[in-house]
């Protein structure tokens, strides 16, 4: 469905809410309990390269920034 469509939709659907809350109610995005789409950085919002351990919570790339002020050590 292209979004011209789906804009046409809704406008038809505006002049019946009961119909217009059905659509929304069926076609709303599926509530994540587990997996990628729930795990996110909580610095930047990124859920590519994910580290939780020890409780990090953070992407690589924010862990990068801040891993010295935390107290780890580059070690190479």
């Amino acid at each position: 469905m292209t979004k011209s469509t789906y804009t046409k939709m809704f406008k038809q659907l505006k002049r019946k809410p009961a119909k217009l809350e059905k659509l929304k109610k069926h076609n709303a995005p599926k509530k994540r309990t587990c997996g990628k789409g729930i795990k996110k950085c909580r610095r930047c919002g990124s859920n590519s390269g994910y580290i939780q351990k020890y409780d990090l919570k953070l992407c690589r790339k924010c862990f990068r920034d801040i891993a010295t002020n935390i107290g780890f050590k580059k070690y190479s």
